[in-house]
């Protein structure tokens, strides 16, 4: 069962015996779950190769939260990767990587028969074995170092090499500017296009025993997109987060000596080898950064590797025991089935973890795991490993899906970032609130660069007749509900660990800005309701009338802040919140084929992009659904709908499992599981999509349906198994409400057993 598992992942196996000799050599003890069975059905979903791959399309990513890695091995037994990390931040605002290096042994390695590349999720490692030699790569959960153990039979030389591709100052043209949107040659407003550079990195030069390198921002686009944005006041008393910023790495290997400013040889051939790439980012000057590289690698140094591997193993365990779902059948074809869906939810929780406890949050478009594209021939043509479709601006109707998993996940160490980035953003969009509109509270714009703007084509460089705050960009213009879901976000996360700390300093200062904004920004109609003019509807419909999300979106929010214990809240705000609902209309709705349903909003014109807004009204803000009111009103609305897309972004999976639409559900995650981007190996790379691979909506999107298949929650009520095929037997544990973790078994077609825990670990 467990090879056959293997094989449906990894096209194969061969010679277990020894590579199992060769894993023991590198692992003196595996650690394993509590239970040991759940370990032996997450081994069942290890990525094994038995092939090499082509190219970085044929990679496997792995990394710790922030540092991460694509590994490949080339048909010549070179050992390759890409070196990653969440803040590497350049001049133009684009996040790019750190490098690319390369391994190789002599005697070179035989790619034959013996040879097999396993990623170990339990470990959180790769195993590459050829034999009579085995490499394991592991980015250390706790510290930022990348570590390569070489071991073998018999001694090998082995050569180390990075080889960088951004080695000149050159401008960045033609499709390539999408990787700058918005100052590239596609933004909106032709006047903001270029000229835009890349910048050569720097390799630092006279070291014996290492290999340093970094690219260092000597300008920056951050002030002039503030003054842009007429909010230059803050360049005088904010630190630029781009100028001076350096990242990059240092190589170094015990036995290992400089060749060239590139390269790390051995002295002597040896039967283990212990290779460390240590990474850093820094603001300041390159010598600071290079003194506090070093200082930070000999400090990890200093920590026996079998120590930190203990720890980097217990951090994984911990990872995996805190949630899973496991699902089984005993009918053949639900059987398949249910191997794709259980693959497809445990390695794009693994994505989400390898980049997602970083100082900056996951990028929707390929995470920290771009690569290089390729044609079908295997042809480079034409972008490198730093592109990405949409660039480096954060667009929340993406970003925000790989972090609705987190809650019934438990993993609320990666919403972290999210909520960081947001929460210190906030002054400059109080600021921009009061610039713009001349009134209090704070709105966050659709797409944004990581310190709070629009980037500056969305914005318009051209601002005749236009006034401050009125962007160029159609399709955001008015669409500034995605301060209405982080809210509700805050506010779940909240409900689940009872996080006092989070809820005073972070939850309510912010919601209750997003909350007078939405007080004071509009005026009241003659019925003495709010009057959402102008607005639009998500960006599918540009000109709206009362739109539903906002509706929906200000109930829920408002709702959820007047039930806060009373400590935490004003007697001031509670009043203006309980006046902000009842100033509410009414949810819009109109007919359709003579029957009623909900509607995008009261009046909707200049549809432009293929969202449902109306089906916000059950995810993400939960007014209808399974136990409450409507939900037949709600159904008609689905049926209704006019975008039926399953993949990308779309969320129609997650709304039919609200419903408790079974049949429907099933069939969307199952497609989406089995669908990635064919063009590489890896089974959980989607895309592109609308966006770009790996693309974090897809896999994301599938996650949050089949959670909700399981478990739906609102407060402290809890159902199970509200939309789960009969068909389908399950093993999980989840996370809920009130810091309980729900452990049980589904199976024969109802719940067989159901443990509730309190862990109360999360409430300081």
């Amino acid at each position: 069962m467990k090879m056959k598992s293997a094989r449906k992942i990894g096209q194969g196996t061969h010679r277990r015996n020894a590579y199992m000799h060769l894993c023991l050599m590198l692992i003196a003890a595996s650690i394993s779950f509590n239970a040991a069975a759940q370990k032996t059905k997450l081994n069942d979903y290890n990525v094994i190769w038995a092939t090499p791959g082509l190219n970085s399309q044929g990679s496997i990513p792995l990394g710790n939260g922030d540092i991460g890695i694509n590994v490949w091995v080339e048909r010549n037994g070179d050992l390759l990767f890409y070196l990653s990390k969440t803040d590497a931040w350049s001049e133009n605002g684009q996040l790019l990587k750190l490098g690319k290096i390369r391994i190789t042994l002599t005697p070179k390695p035989l790619v034959d028969k013996s040879f097999l590349q396993t990623l170990k999720l339990q470990q959180g490692e790769i195993l590459v074995n050829y034999g009579k030699t085995a490499i394991r790569l592991w980015v250390d959960a706790n510290h930022p170092v990348v570590q390569v153990e070489i071991a073998g039979k018999t001694a090998v030389d082995a050569r180390v090499s990075i080889e960088p591709w951004r080695i000149k100052h050159r401008p960045i043209t033609g499709k390539e500017s999408r990787v700058v949107w918005g100052i590239g040659e596609s933004a909106y407003d032709p006047s903001c296009a270029g000229p835009i550079y890349q910048e050569p990195d720097t390799l630092v030069a006279g070291n014996p025993d290492k290999v340093i390198w970094f690219h260092h921002n000597s300008y920056s686009i951050w002030k002039e997109n503030l003054e842009l944005e007429s909010l230059g006041d803050l360049a005088k008393t904010e630190q630029d987060p781009l100028l001076n910023r350096n990242f990059g790495a240092l190589i170094q290997a015990r036995g290992m000596v400089s060749k060239s400013d590139t390269v790390l040889v051995t002295t002597k051939p040896s039967k283990q080898i212990l290779i460390s790439i240590c990474s850093l980012t820094s603001i300041g000057s390159s010598d600071s950064w290079k003194n506090s590289l070093l200082k930070t690698a000999a400090q990890i140094s200093s920590i026996p590797v079998k120590s930190r591997k203990a720890d980097h193993d217990k951090w994984w365990q911990q990872f995996w025991d805190r949630n899973y779902i496991f699902i089984s059948s005993k009918d053949q074809t639900s059987r398949k089935e249910a191997e794709i869906v259980t693959q497809g939810y445990i390695l794009q929780r693994f994505v989400n973890a390898c980049g997602g406890r970083g100082n900056s949050p996951i990028k929707f478009n390929g995470t920290i795991f771009t690569v290089d594209t390729y044609d079908r021939e295997g042809e480079f043509n034409g972008f490198d490993a730093d592109f990405r479709q949409w660039g480096g601006c954060y667009w929340w109707q993406n970003t925000r899906l790989p972090y609705w998993t987190m809650l019934i996940s438990g993993d609320y160490d990666m919403m972290e970032p999210l909520f960081n980035m947001y929460f210190s953003s906030l002054p400059l969009r109080k600021l921009a609130t009061k610039k713009y509109y001349g009134h209090e509270g704070a709105f966050y714009p659709e797409t944004m660069n990581f310190w709070g703007t629009h980037a500056n084509g969305d914005y318009g460089c051209d601002r005749n007749g236009k006034p401050a705050g009125y962007t160029n960009n159609p399709y955001i213009r008015y669409y500034w509900q995605g301060g209405l879901e982080m809210s509700l976000m805050m506010l779940d996360y909240y409900s689940f660990t009872l996080n006092q700390n989070f809820a005073g300093k972070t939850l309510v200062p912010f919601v209750s800005e997003i909350l007078t904004f939405y007080n004071q920004h509009w005026k009241r109609g003659d019925d003495g309701k709010i009057l959402f003019s102008p607005a639009m509807s998500l960006e599918t419909f540009h000109r709206a009338v009362n739109p539903l999300p906002e509706i929906v979106g200000i109930r829920k929010v408002a709702e959820k802040m007047l039930a806060l214990p009373e400590r935490l809240t004003s007697e001031a705000q509670r009043k203006q919140w309980a006046q902000l609902i009842r100033d509410l209309p009414e949810v819009p709705l109109r007919l359709v084929n003579n029957e009623t349903v909900i509607a995008p909003a009261k009046e909707f014109y200049e549809k432009a992009n293929v969202e449902n807004p109306e089906l916000y009204a059950i995810f993400p803000y939960r007014t209808y659904g399974i136990g409450k009111p409507d939900l037949e009103l709600a159904k008609r609305t689905f049926a209704a709908r006019v975008q039926k897309e399953n993949g990308g972004w779309q969320q129609n999976s997650i709304q039919a499992a609200c419903l408790g639409l079974t049949n429907e559900v099933r069939r969307m995650v199952v497609e989406s599981f089995s669908t990635w981007d064919r063009n590489f190996r890896f089974p959980a790379f989607w895309g592109p999509n609308y966006d770009w691979t790996p693309d974090q909506d897809h896999g994301n999107v599938a996650m949050i349906a089949l959670q909700r298949m399981l478990i739906q929650y609102e407060n402290d009520k809890v159902q199970m198994v509200p939309a789960w095929p009969k068909d389908w037997d399950v093993h999980f544990k989840l996370n809920g409400p009130g810091n309980t973790i729900i452990q049980g078994t589904y199976s024969n077609g109802k719940i067989q057993k159901v443990n509730t825990n309190r862990n109360p670990v999360h409430e300081k």
